[in-house]
């Protein structure tokens, strides 16, 4: 008799949860941006929403919270209800801001349901257009002529440009003299008109300006070619001399820590749908972005990635004592 009811029980709440996910989304779901409308981070959420409302089956709101290198955002869904109804999409930032802030009000690898990667965006070493090399070796033997004297720009402390050119000093043995800008298009004006020398930023970013001849090009951050035309010939760093230089700017989605495993399954599914939608990939490519598509897609290859990337990214970040608090 009491196994019975145990049984009934058991069929009882069964039938109450299968209406609950069948439901969800019953409202609109909300992405976070923790950056500026307009950026790329915001161009692949954007992206990414069209992709997603089939699969998932409702509406889909893009919320710009910036601030902080990214850390109000990602606090805000830190603290949301568990209700998958408010998302975080972020870049490499989730494995550099546990190093770059020390007072930080969430913890990455605690406070997160891990839901997929999304992409990976190369990186370009570029430099001013008078700059006096024409290619990579060239561009060592003037770093090497010039130590003390260079300027290295980048988008603000903790954006992808800080962390890229943070990697190229620490892989050259070479101290530049960094410049925060706030963002990457005052960044790319001074770089342009010659007031500062080199810049290591997304394809995203960069592309463009290569295309046109703007700016001088010297290398990418991946261990492989980049296939975009304006990109295909420039040698990898790699391959230039600095072993296993690997830099890209990876992008992921989250849910607050708690949210029921149903909808997780569900916005996982819909995620792995959304990144083989043809239109996504099309504009993904026009990006130079690379859409993920091995095991990191998965919640447990995910967070197992980004932990790497804390361990990895935090120790140059440490190496170098730069803060953002």
């Amino acid at each position: 008799m009491q196994l019975r009811l145990k049984t009934l029980a058991a069929i009882a709440l069964t039938a109450l949860a299968l209406p609950a996910l069948a439901e969800y989304p019953e409202k609109p779901v909300t992405i976070v941006v923790p950056f500026a409308a307009g950026g790329p981070t915001d161009k692949v959420a954007r992206d990414l929403a069209e992709a997603l409302r089939k699969p998932l089956g409702g509406t889909i709101v893009i919320e710009n919270v910036g601030g902080a290198g990214g850390t109000l955002g990602a606090t805000k869904v830190a603290k949301a209800a568990p209700d998958g109804y408010t998302l975080l999409l972020h870049h490499v930032g989730m494995a550099t801001s546990p190093s770059l802030y020390r007072q930080l009000q969430y913890k990455t690898l605690d406070d997160f349901e891990y839901l997929g990667m999304i992409n990976e965006v190369p990186m370009t070493l570029i430099g001013r257009p008078t700059l006096p090399a024409a290619n990579y070796a060239e561009l060592a033997k003037w770093i090497e002529a010039n130590k003390g004297k260079i300027n290295l720009a980048n988008a603000g402390l903790g954006s992808a440009s800080h962390l890229c050119g943070l990697m190229f000093q620490q892989a050259i043995k070479v101290d530049m003299t960094t410049v925060p800008y706030k963002g990457t298009a005052p960044a790319m004006t001074d770089l342009l008109g010659g007031q500062v020398d080199l810049m290591c930023d997304q394809t995203t970013n960069t592309t463009g300006q290569i295309e046109s001849g703007k700016v001088k090009a010297f290398a990418v951050s991946t261990l492989k070619h980049l296939t975009a035309p304006a990109l295909a010939k420039l040698p990898t760093l790699d391959e230039s001399g600095l072993k296993g230089f690997n830099v890209t700017i990876w992008h992921g989605m989250y849910a607050p820590k708690g949210t029921p495993k149903p909808v997780l399954d569900k916005l996982n599914a819909a995620l792995k749908a959304a990144l083989k939608d043809p239109e996504f990939l099309k504009r993904e490519e026009a990006l130079g972005a690379v859409v993920v598509t091995d095991a990191r897609v998965n919640p447990a290859e995910h967070k197992k990635f980004v932990e790497s990337e804390i361990n990895k990214l935090g120790t140059a970040i440490k190496a170098a004592g730069q803060y953002a608090d």
